[in-house]
C-alpha cells in the first residue's frame, strides 16, 4: 500500500465523527471507511481488499483515537 493511500485512510478516520467510529460494529466501520475512501480514490479489487485488511487490523487504534478526541 502506498503512503498516499495510507494518509487518505487516516484522514478519513479523522474526518469521521467520533460517535460513528465508536458505535458501529467492526464490519460496518470497515465498509464505511472503505466506501468513503472510494468516493475520492479509485481502488482496484486487490487494493480494496488490502485497505479492508489494513483498516480491520487498526480498528482498536481507530477506536482509541476516537476516545481520546
Amino acid at each position: 500500500m502506498n503512503p498516499s493511500l495510507l494518509r487518505q485512510i487516516w484522514s478519513q478516520v479523522e474526518e469521521t465523527q467520533t460517535t460513528v467510529l465508536l458505535q458501529l460494529d467492526d464490519n460496518s466501520l470497515v465498509y464505511l471507511l472503505l466506501n468513503q475512501l472510494q468516493k475520492h480514490h479509485f481502488l482496484s479489487a486487490p487494493e480494496a481488499d488490502q485497505v479492508m485488511q489494513y483498516i480491520s487490523s487498526k480498528l482498536s487504534l481507530i477506536r482509541d483515537l476516537a476516545l481520546s478526541r
